[in-house]
């Protein structure tokens, strides 16, 4: 089985937002309250965590996470990744080393921040996090995870680049500002892809829900999920304005590709 739970769907600050008023921020409906972006992509049995956010122990207590298998990171901004020293429950859980794939510069900026938690640093203390720093080379290396092949997918990011990973009939787009030609191509005959659309207006850094829906059709996924928003973005009201096959993701939502 092919899958993703939604961990978090909101943006860098998360939704509400500390001290905001607004009518999302305020609102009842369970679906805007969302932790910073990350999700677990299911993999037969296996759990793989798509980044850390700074709510991840929240996050596996909201979802009853009770194993991660490996960690793949899309980039080293601080709200997905500096939830990465709650791995260690999961170590401590499973008493194994946990591996950890990222591009060669996210390696660098990690080994700064997180050395202590590489296997080679800590000397197997389970009362530190047990990470495995694997590289991923982004120009077009595609690598094995657990039987299945990951295609990493270099995406804009205002001036900077995060990686995407398309998994099969399955792809995770977050934090990305354009969608160029290539890019499509690229994502052609997806069953399930995941978009970055931060709000309504535009942003330097991010796809506004408008260019998110461009893109999308562009694309063409079977089912499209936006995710990354911002409290700009009323689920119940955005939601429903969205074309058939696109829709807003909420965190604890659960997919699932057919046929895998």
């Amino acid at each position: 089985m092919l899958g993703l739970t939604f961990l978090g769907t909101g943006t860098s600050q998360g939704v509400p937002l500390i001290g905001c008023g607004c009518s999302v921020c305020g609102s009842d409906d369970l679906r805007d309250k969302r932790y910073r972006t990350s999700a677990i992509l299911h993999l037969g049995e296996r759990n793989v965590l798509i980044d850390a956010t700074p709510d991840f122990r929240s996050q596996c207590l909201a979802n009853d996470v009770g194993r991660i298998d490996g960690i793949l990171i899309t980039h080293t901004h601080a709200d997905h990744i500096f939830g990465l020293d709650d791995i260690r429950c999961f170590n401590q859980l499973q008493r194994e080393v946990i591996p950890l794939w990222a591009r060669g510069a996210d390696l660098e900026v990690l080994g700064r921040i997180f050395g202590y938690t590489r296997v080679e640093e800590n000397g197997g203390n389970f009362d530190l996090p047990q990470l495995d720093f694997r590289e991923i080379d982004e120009m077009g290396g595609d690598f094995d995870l657990f039987g299945q092949t990951v295609e990493p997918l270099v995406l804009p990011h205002g001036r900077s680049t995060v990686l995407g990973f398309r998994v099969g009939k399955l792809a995770y787009c977050t934090d990305v500002s354009e969608v160029s030609d290539e890019l499509v191509a690229k994502l052609q005959g997806l069953d399930v892809l995941v978009l970055g659309a931060l709000r309504p207006t535009v942003h330097p850094k991010h796809l506004s829900i408008g260019q998110a829906v461009e893109a999308a059709q562009r694309i063409g996924a079977r089912e499209t999920y936006f995710v990354h928003m911002g409290h700009h973005v009323g689920h119940r009201e955005v939601d429903e304005g969205l074309p058939e096959g696109i829709a807003l993701a909420y965190d604890g939502l659960r997919v699932s590709v057919a046929g895998r």
